[in-house]
């Protein structure tokens, strides 16, 4: 009865492993893993916000309406759950990253008003909280980019016979993925040029 059992347990496991069952959860873990990278940096980013917008604000106060806009995308931002949840819905993924579209649009134009403030570009506080924000916003281009690679692989993998017919029998579905058409926006890191002059008013 023992020796039966065995057969039937490697018959069960290679069937598994055949049929793509194996591939699709290493795959799905791999987009959660690259999921919370994404998330991890774009809260980084999130975090710089208060400081920046503060900084601004000490040499640039009458920028109100622009220091307002920044403020509430970055509340926008952090009111969304961004759990690995959100990747099994695409509404919720589309909220998401119009979210995150609309502090990236924020952040732009706030870049553009300091370039009326000479002073506020040669604050040391501000230069290094530019030079923060540089870098977040690669770190989020290369970590949306793993997870875009992932979510393609995880995809094909659950379209591709066999494994789509285990996928069907599990309730696997095709993840979302970063749309397109503001990919190029979003993933640009903000240039500052700190010598170049202000336009005049």
């Amino acid at each position: 009865m023992r020796k039966i059992l065995t057969v039937l347990a490697a018959l069960a496991s290679l069937s598994l492993t055949n049929c793509g069952y194996n591939a699709i959860q290493s795959e799905d873990e791999q987009i959660k893993a690259n999921w919370s990278e994404v998330v991890n940096q774009y809260q980084r980013r999130a975090d710089l916000v208060p400081n920046l917008v503060n900084s601004v604000k000490g040499f640039a106060q009458q920028e109100k309406d622009v220091l307002l806009g920044v403020t509430n995308a970055r509340a926008k931002v952090g009111s969304i759950q961004a759990t690995p949840e959100v990747l099994n819905d695409p509404a919720a993924f589309q909220k998401f990253q119009a979210a995150q579209g609309e502090l990236s649009s924020a952040l732009s134009r706030l870049l553009v008003v300091t370039e009326n403030y000479p002073q506020l570009k040669s604050d040391a506080l501000f230069k290094d909280l530019m030079s923060q924000l540089e870098g977040t916003e690669n770190r989020i281009t290369v970590a949306r980019n793993r997870y875009i690679k992932a979510v393609q692989e995880y995809n094909v993998t659950i379209r591709s016979f066999p494994s789509n017919l285990t996928a069907m029998m599990f309730g696997y579905k095709e993840k979302p993925n970063f749309s397109v058409e503001n990919e190029k926006e979003i993933s640009t890191a903000p240039k500052v040029d700190f010598n170049a002059p202000a336009p005049s008013k």
